[in-house]
């Protein structure tokens, strides 16, 4: 659910974009964070957390916690809540840790 004409903020959403979760397309709108865009299409669960292996969603909604954790076009554990959509933006849910890659010079 998108808020379509704010009475003090006026109208926000002007220019529609498609962005991706677990490979579907969602319907989301420039200026607006990933966390808020999954929010209004009805997606509350952004990953799990490490240690109890617990739904994670949308906590601060200010880049405070690490609550919203995502993938967001092949980068792990980008705070969604503070990344702005893009068209075509690719987005998964964090499920487990990182992948940690180092590249080793072999002398």
């Amino acid at each position: 659910m998108h808020i379509e004409k704010h009475p003090v903020l006026s109208r926000q959403l002007l220019k529609p974009v498609t962005i991706y979760f677990n490979d579907q397309p969602y319907q989301a709108y420039t200026q607006q964070s990933v966390a808020a865009a999954l929010m209004a299409n009805g997606i509350k669960k952004l990953g799990v957390s490490r240690k109890l292996v617990q739904s994670r969603g949308l906590f601060c909604s200010r880049g405070r916690c690490c609550s919203c954790y995502m993938t967001i076009d092949g980068e792990d554990h980008v705070r969604s809540c503070m990344t702005e959509v893009e068209e075509g933006m690719r987005i998964y849910p964090n499920m487990d840790d990182p992948e940690v890659r180092r590249e080793f010079d072999e002398d």
